[in-house]
């Protein structure tokens, strides 16, 4: 049978994560001498797959990695067949509705178009708010869209604001909050519980000595 394979989300939360495997007592020198390679060997028999962050959840969902580390952005989506096992507290923002000028959509009557770079997050919190929308879907710098006249507002991941405030927009309604979680295979749960739960409790018991 092959190692436990994770999945983990090259840049910032790779480097939070092993940061965690490592207070968890798991052997990740070899990530830290990677070079250009993808696929590590762990310490306790794992394996580490670098993957960007839809990749991981591909790989969870399609069973070639047993586990995945990303971020509940990701998650919300595109995450459809998988197990969301752990908030691992990390890399914390938050989705929000953001305007120019903070003006406030949700009072005024008529279709308003939305511009994001998750389409289907925003689609699902409108239809919450029974509000009728026209979703664009933008893939890079979406706060360019309300200052140029295509959208009445953005759906995006405001960690500090920074960058709505220098191009004059503001928070007006906060969608969902983020962070990175620990996501798990349906079928590995089943067929290899003890390792996943093994490792599921040695991360719980490093997150509480934090």
């Amino acid at each position: 049978m092959r190692p436990i394979r994770i999945a983990l989300t090259k840049g910032r939360l790779e480097k939070q994560s092993v940061e965690l495997f490592e207070k968890a007592g798991i052997d990740c020198s070899e990530i830290h001498n990677k070079g250009r390679r993808l696929i590590l060997p762990l310490g306790n028999g794992m394996e580490a797959v670098l993957a960007k962050a839809a990749d991981v959840i591909t790989y969870v969902e399609n069973g070639v990695c047993d586990i995945g580390i990303t971020g509940k952005d990701t998650i919300m989506e595109l995450g459809t067949s998988i197990f969301e096992i752990l908030d691992l507290g990390f890399g914390r923002c938050k989705f929000a509705v953001a305007t120019a000028g903070g003006k406030d959509i949700f009072s005024e009557l008529g279709t308003k178009t939305i511009a994001t770079k998750y389409p289907n997050v925003t689609r699902r919190f409108f239809e919450k708010q029974t509000m009728d929308v026209n979703v664009i879907k933008i893939e890079g710098s979406v706060e360019l869209a309300p200052l140029l006249g295509l959208s009445d507002a953005i759906v995006d991941i405001v960690e500090t604001g920074t960058t709505l405030k220098e191009n004059g927009l503001q928070v007006i309604r906060d969608v969902a909050p983020i962070s990175a979680r620990m996501i798990c295979n349906i079928a590995s749960l089943k067929l290899r519980q003890q390792e996943i739960e093994e490792f599921t409790q040695a991360l719980e018991k490093a997150l509480t000595q934090q």
